[in-house]
């Protein structure tokens, strides 16, 4: 399980109070402080609706680069952004993210192949968020045919089913199970597989007891790697003990420290 920390996100208020001021040290304390849990790469999003979002990527890889190599993931849908990050970065990236809209492809797969970077593929496209998992896994191959016609193999890519909030759209828990089901047939080896987890507990109350049931549900069913809050203690021990117990990790009586 690939820990990919969310904390380093302009929708949060005291990020988002960073940024405009242009306070590194605060952004670097937080990157730091995400390492030190357990994030094995970081989101990097500079929140919505700024005019001056190229700038603000470029300045948020550069100052986060200055503390930590672990790889970083651009989270943008704006092309300017995405390329102001990609100039700026010299640790390992990941796109975040195209979908299966036409014109989306057109623009981010250049770039990645471009940048020689990885790439984060959501289940999606002009019409939305598919409502099943076969349509999601059709998606899925798409971006996956097309990525190759820009010389980018599966392994480049994360395949996002897109996880939708629980409370908003209940059905949708388990055919994001069964999508993950489904993306492991598409080729040999398995693609990898991601999700934004903190979005199957948007607007509910016990956020944390649904993020952390979900992941422990979505690993069983083969998850790669999840944007999540390695912050949260709780959630990292039921990761850990996933691990053990899918047989990705050596058990031992301290496994849980070490």
């Amino acid at each position: 399980m690939i820990i990919i920390s969310e904390r380093i996100n302009g929708l949060f208020g005291a990020v988002a109070k960073a940024i405009d001021g242009r306070d590194s040290r605060f952004i670097q304390d937080l990157a730091i402080r995400q390492v030190e849990r357990g994030a094995q790469m970081l989101d990097i999003n500079t929140g919505p609706g700024r005019e001056d979002a190229p700038a603000v990527m470029e300045w948020l890889v550069k100052v986060v680069q200055d503390v930590t190599d672990l790889p970083l993931s651009l989270d943008t849908p704006g092309q300017k952004t995405m390329e102001a990050g990609l100039k700026a970065c010299r640790n390992k990236v990941i796109m975040n993210s195209t979908t299966a809209e036409r014109k989306r492809m057109e623009r981010f797969f250049p770039l990645c192949k471009e940048y020689g970077t990885e790439i984060i593929c959501l289940a999606m496209d002009e019409r939305g968020v598919p409502n099943d998992a076969q349509s999601r896994a059709e998606m899925a191959m798409l971006m996956m045919t097309t990525a190759m016609e820009y010389d980018i193999m599966p392994d480049r890519l994360y395949l996002d089913p897109l996880i939708l909030p629980v409370g908003a759209a209940q059905d949708q828990g388990k055919k994001i199970i069964q999508a993950l089901q489904l993306f492991q047939t598409l080729n040999d080896p398995p693609p990898r597989t991601v999700v934004g987890l903190s979005n199957i507990s948007n607007l509910t109350k016990e956020r944390s007891l649904l993020n952390r049931t979900y992941l422990a549900m979505l690993m069983g069913a083969g998850l790669t790697a999840a944007i999540c809050d390695p912050e949260d203690e709780e959630l990292m021990r039921i990761i850990k003990a996933g691990q053990v117990l899918l047989n990705e990790k050596l058990y031992c009586d301290d496994f849980l420290r070490a």
